[in-house]
């Protein structure tokens, strides 16, 4: 059985170490790190009969602007819909349903995002960034 939860104290933050400290877009992130982001952030884990299996969190003000972030299901479980799964819970999640916009960054799962409405910027001209290394 499939369940996702906004409980963060269900969530398994080794287990989340252990994935997210080698993907590409935040290779090297500590365990007292993963800790903090998930302070920061309203977190989704994803479970298979209580074994956390996937996560995405949500930076927001719950109003205005939304960023999703560390999308992921553990290798053992991809190619059975559980990412589907986890993003609709997300963006259905009722505490969620005021924010106007929603945006993300990823390499390779366009596919899955624009079935949730998804899609490049509207003005990519306007964003800027800064990035501390």
């Amino acid at each position: 059985m499939i369940t996702v939860s906004t409980d963060k104290s269900k969530l398994d933050i080794s287990f989340l170490h252990i994935f997210l400290k080698d993907v590409y877009w935040i290779a090297g992130r500590t365990l007292e790190e993963v800790q903090t982001t998930v302070d920061s952030s309203f977190c989704f884990g994803i479970y298979l009969k209580e074994k956390q299996i996937g996560f995405c969190r949500v930076i927001t003000d719950y109003v205005v602007f939304a960023y999703v972030m560390d999308v992921f299901i553990d290798e053992k479980y991809r190619g059975k819909g559980y990412s589907t799964i986890l993003i609709n819970a997300m963006v259905t999640e009722p505490q969620l349903q005021q924010v106007k916009i929603w945006r993300l960054a990823t390499s390779d799962a366009h596919f899955l995002y624009e079935k949730f409405g998804f899609k490049g910027l509207t003005h990519p001209e306007k964003m800027m960034e800064r990035i501390i290394k």
